[in-house]
């Protein structure tokens, strides 16, 4: 059977590549190796499904450190905006939550799924499930896809959209990485973002605060110099192996590439209460203490922190249970003032890539021309999502970045394909 184009990879991008390739006419095919579509939207957003992100452009790109800038050409012709559109179009009305993020009114990535699933059905695009590829073979006319059951299917132009190497549950092991170094691509250094950090400091080690929630504070990746290379305000959580939440996957990157640096541990910064400066935080808690010279400065700190980091340091400060204020020096004061706005910490890496939110690294961007994501190596061959060098935060961007990079994909696969016939 010959089509016009075949989508490999039925994740964001691929089925966005084969609604766009269909939409322009073009005989299209869809193989995912999995049993299920979609599996990567399935779960996104904590299974709400967090289809993109309302913010500006500029903003958006931002949001994606990893060659987010090489989007900008793609964002003129479909951008986050237009993804908006698209979903209502289709029945599918979202909500704007914090930062941005819109979600579908019904709350279920299901919903979202299955919409672009009855797209697919009415453009009439062949999906076959549970269908492994395990080869393409270029051709100066067409390519050839080889699947792993023998079969040969040709088609005028192909897209991969396999993904990346994060999550590999949903089917992302990176298997496309091999096609595209068949094709003259280069795969740069595939390393774990939007991942946990891990650290062998005593108090992780002891479990001292495994378990510890943290909101809105501020936290930054050091450089040799202990200046901020990245700093987010957000939250975190301490865990039995090193520290997590949202704030520590938008700073593991940076962690990461630190590491690749050659650096064995990498210095953080916790800026517990980022809305008070010190000098604010010392009048305020001085003010208490001269009012309550009697009372324990447990006590009167008590519900400015979580009283498991409050106890952490103190103890660290030596500041005894029924210590009183009037008992408490200047100079205590102000180390405890420090411990709040400028905890600092090691960490020596992250979990591993299989247990990322994202992958870093990929194919390289530096080989796909932008405004239509077509190989610069090789004629009607397209790549689009996370298999390539793009990675974004959390909170929309990545999904973003898949649906317009696989829009584009589809699209250029099927005037590529008619030009070829």
């Amino acid at each position: 059977m010959d089509y016009d184009v075949i989508v490999i990879g039925a994740g964001p991008s691929g089925l966005m590549a084969s609604i766009g390739a269909a939409e322009y006419g073009a005989k299209t095919l869809l193989l995912e190796k999995g049993k299920k579509p979609g599996n990567k939207l399935a779960i996104s957003g904590g299974g709400r499904c967090n289809v993109t992100n309302r913010l500006p452009q500029d903003e958006v790109i931002r949001h994606i450190p990893g060659n987010g800038k090489f989007l900008y050409s793609a964002f003129s012709i479909f951008n986050n905006y237009d993804i908006i559109d698209f979903f209502e179009g289709m029945g599918v009305h979202l909500k704007e939550e914090d930062h941005g993020r819109m979600f579908p009114v019904s709350n279920s990535a299901k919903s979202v799924v299955q919409a672009l699933l009855n797209r697919l059905k009415e453009l009439h695009v062949v999906m076959r499930l549970q269908t492994p590829v395990k080869a393409i073979d270029y051709g100066n006319e067409r390519h050839l896809v080889l699947l792993e059951n023998g079969e040969k299917i040709s088609a005028g132009a192909v897209v991969v959209a396999v993904g990346g190497k994060a999550v590999p549950y949903t089917g992302s092991t990176g298997d496309g990485y091999a096609w595209a170094k068949k094709a003259g691509h280069t795969i740069t250094q595939l390393y774990p973002t939007e991942v946990a950090l891990t650290s062998d400091e005593p108090f992780i080690e002891n479990k001292t605060l495994q378990g510890l929630s943290l909101r809105d504070i501020a936290l930054s990746v050091l450089d040799e110099k202990e200046k901020p290379i990245i700093t987010h305000q957000m939250d975190m959580i301490f865990t039995h192996f090193g520290i997590s939440g949202p704030a520590v996957l938008r700073c593991s990157q940076f962690v990461v590439k630190e590491r690749m640096k050659g650096k064995d541990k990498v210095k953080m910064h916790l800026d517990v209460l980022p809305e008070k400066n010190s000098q604010q935080l010392y009048d305020e808690i001085f003010s208490l203490l001269v009012k309550n010279p009697k009372k324990s400065f447990k006590n009167v700190t008590k519900g400015i922190v979580p009283e498991r980091l409050l106890q952490f340091i103190l103890s660290k400060l030596e500041i005894g249970e029924e210590q009183r204020c009037a008992n408490i020096s200047k100079e205590k004061l102000s180390a405890f003032i420090d411990s709040l706005k400028h905890m600092t910490f090691y960490v020596n890496g992250s979990l591993p890539l299989a247990k990322a939110f994202v992958t870093g690294g990929g194919v390289s961007i530096k080989e796909i021309v932008p405004s239509t994501m077509s190989s610069k190596r090789m004629d009607r061959l397209f790549f689009c999502g996370e298999i390539l060098d793009i990675h974004g935060y959390t909170g929309g961007y990545n999904i973003t970045s898949a649906l317009v990079t696989g829009r584009l994909a589809g699209m250029n696969a099927a005037f590529t394909s008619f030009a070829a016939r």
